[in-house]
């Protein structure tokens, strides 16, 4: 059975890039534009462009230069946004339009003083004026997490209605449970009787931890875009991880689901959009931090030498890791001691390898990590303590 496809939209260089401190300029957007665009992307965000001159001008810059994936501008809801966004994309191959509202009570009540009946009023109304600049419309029902089903369904089916072709149902604060979320597009796969011309869409915040598992979830229960950012970076505590997403849709199989993605670029990828940015990786990260493919703990260490598939699910290659990193602390045994020293030019019999090894465990207790160099130190001492080392 061949997988079905899951697209990617990738909204770092909008969503991503409203982390405070992170702001880049329109150079450093197309190096990334273009590096998403080669890594397989399907969509990308490319900014708000009637939010500043400067965002204006870099989705413009954007659409002439991406060649393969849809380039895409947000709006509110306002026809000058959608007008201005049009403008912006105008050199784009596959131009496309987000445009949505807030459709929570409480974005409804506080953010719009309005009534349900008005908020459909307005994103149909929005829809309607972006199909006449494009034909690709992506609509998002703002705060769908928090949103009552039954009046999501009501939205979705009238902005089909009105031409949305893809309908993207935000969990904005990050609040949603998994199966709570999953559930949603469920009910709206099986309660929005046009659902079958648009395509669902996940854009999940992570302020409970959760913005991965609920897209899979997503995915899972019908959705086939999933919205993310490069490192999960974005507003508070950030969006999904493109990276986390990618191969947890490609080391199970059995879901059927994949990306056009080329996941041998993810670290790479990961690496420019950190340095543009100023914004480092947390070490323990997973695909793309440092320590993804570090061992330490000298039983797991013994484990992957011997077969690396033991302790690790993932090849490091397949993300454009070099290899997995053997640490030397004092939680190592004697099988790392060995294969580090290998590594750098000493071959060590069992006896030699005792002595060695009870020379580290005194270095090691000194420092947090025993480096190459530091390998070097440790065979001097043995060969003053007059053990033959080759």
């Amino acid at each position: 059975m061949s997988n079905e496809k899951v697209q990617i939209f990738d909204t770092t260089l909008r969503d991503g890039e409203q982390v405070p401190g992170c702001k880049l300029n329109t150079e450093q957007k197309l190096v990334i534009a273009e590096r998403l665009d080669l890594l397989g992307v399907d969509v990308i965000e490319a900014g708000f462009p009637i939010s500043s001159p400067g965002d204006f001008k870099s989705v413009e810059q954007i659409a002439k230069v991406v060649k393969n994936a849809t380039v895409c501008g947000l709006t509110r809801a306002v026809k000058k946004d959608i007008e201005v966004a049009a403008e912006a994309l105008k050199g784009a191959v596959k131009p496309r339009i987000h445009t949505g509202i807030g459709t929570s009570d409480s974005h409804i009540k506080f953010k719009f003083n309005s009534t349900r009946e008005q908020i459909i009023e307005r994103a149909v109304e929005a829809v309607k004026y972006a199909k006449t600049f494009v034909e690709d419309v992506e609509f998002y029902a703002e705060d769908a997490g928090r949103t009552d089903n039954a009046f999501l369904a009501q939205v979705c089916e009238a902005v089909i209605k009105a031409g949305a072709t893809v309908l993207n149902i935000p969990d904005t604060t990050g609040y949603c449970l998994p199966e709570e979320y999953g559930a949603k597009i469920k009910y709206l796969r099986n309660n929005v009787k046009n659902i079958d011309k648009a395509i669902l869409s996940c854009h999940c915040h992570n302020d409970l931890g959760l913005a991965t598992a609920n897209s899979i979830s997503g995915v899972i229960n019908g959705a086939r875009q999933i919205e993310c950012t490069i490192n999960g970076i974005g507003e508070r505590a950030g969006n999904t991880s493109l990276e986390e997403v990618v191969m947890i849709l490609r080391q199970h199989p059995t879901l059927n689901l994949d990306t056009n993605i080329n996941s041998k670029l993810l670290y790479s990828t990961s690496k420019m959009v950190s340095e543009s940015m100023g914004m480092p990786v947390q070490p323990n990260k997973a695909i793309v931090g440092a320590n993804a493919f570090a061992h330490s703990s000298g039983i797991h260490q013994d484990g992957v030498i011997k077969n690396r598939e033991t302790y690790e699910i993932i090849d490091p290659a397949d993300v454009g890791v070099t290899e997995s990193a053997i640490v030397l602390t004092a939680r190592s045994g004697r099988a790392a001691l060995a294969y580090r020293a290998k590594k750098v030019g000493y071959e060590l019999t069992k006896l030699q390898l005792d002595v060695v090894y009870q020379e580290f465990l005194r270095f090691a207790d000194i420092k947090k990590e025993v480096l190459d160099d530091d390998i070097h130190q440790i065979i001097e001492v043995c060969k003053l303590k007059e053990v033959k080392i080759a």
